[in-house]
């Protein structure tokens, strides 16, 4: 589930109710979100999501058994840090940048470049 869709989608995952992180993420992916959602004491579940052809790249769903979760308002609140102490900002989750920075109004995404909007207008 992306950041800018704030449902809370409940799925069962290996037998296990769970709330979506995100669906159809590639493997790389996978391995970033669950890096952060382990080292905040949430229990992940992943579940490879079914593949029409086997050209079809494999993509997985993410979830945690914390069924209150909802990751839009963890993310937007700042709940969830980094092994070294940092807060996960909304573009730093999205991995539009690797910098963290806690005015997530300053980035927003044109097709597929990201671009830092200025604190001040001219």
């Amino acid at each position: 589930m992306p950041l800018d869709k704030g449902k809370h989608v409940a799925e069962e995952i290996n037998g296990i109710r769970c709330s979506v992180v995100e669906k159809g993420v590639s493997p790389a992916r996978l391995a970033f979100i669950k890096d952060i959602l382990e080292f905040n004491h949430y229990e992940v579940q992943v579940q490879e999501d079914k593949r029409e052809t086997e050209e079809t790249p494999v993509t997985y769903t993410i979830g945690v058994t914390d069924l209150l979760f909802n990751i839009v308002v963890a993310i937007y609140q700042m709940r969830l840090k980094l092994k070294d102490g940092r807060k996960v900002s909304p573009a730093y989750w999205n991995q539009w940048t690797g910098k963290i920075d806690n005015k997530y109004w300053r980035y927003r995404r044109k097709g597929t470049q990201t671009i830092e909007v200025p604190d001040t207008f001219e």
